[in-house]
C-alpha cells in the first residue's frame, strides 16, 4: 500500500533495505483484483490500509480511502502486537471477521515462526 507504514514510501525503503527486488512487488489493484481468489492473507501490523470501513461506511473518516481488500481472502490471518488503532483512531471490523483470526505477537517472530512450522511440515 502507497502510505502504509509511518509515512508514504515507507515500505518500499524497508522492502529494498531488506534486498526484495522490486520486480517482485505487485500493486494494490492487481492484488485487489484477485483477493477472492487467495486462501490465506497474512496481514503484518497493518491496521486502517486493510480496514474494510474505507470501503463500507460513506460516514468513516476513512471512507474512500484506498485499502487492500484482505477481508475478500478466504481466510485472514492479523498479526499486531495489540487491537490499537491505527493513525485514523478508529476500530477495524477486519478483526472480528468470522474468517480473520489474530495472532498477537511480534510481526518477524511470528513470520520466522510460521515459516518455520511450515518448512517442518
Amino acid at each position: 500500500h502507497p502510505v502504509a507504514g509511518r509515512m508514504p514510501g515507507h515500505m518500499n525503503v524497508l522492502l529494498a533495505e531488506a534486498d526484495i527486488a522490486y520486480e517482485r512487488l505487485k500493486e494494490m489493484d492487481e492484488v485487489n483484483a484477485t483477493m477472492d481468489q487467495v486462501d490465506v492473507a497474512i496481514v503484518l501490523g497493518a491496521n486502517d490500509v486493510v480496514n474494510p470501513l474505507a470501503r463500507t461506511d460513506p460516514n468513516s473518516p476513512i471512507a474512500g480511502m484506498p485499502i487492500i481488500d484482505v477481508d475478500r481472502a478466504r481466510s485472514v490471518v492479523n498479526i499486531k502486537r495489540s487491537l490499537s488503532p491505527g493513525f485514523a483512531g478508529i476500530a477495524n471490523p477486519l478483526f472480528a471477521l468470522d474468517h480473520s483470526l489474530m495472532l498477537y505477537a511480534d510481526g518477524k517472530k511470528a513470520i520466522v515462526d510460521i515459516v518455520k512450522a511450515l518448512q517442518e511440515g
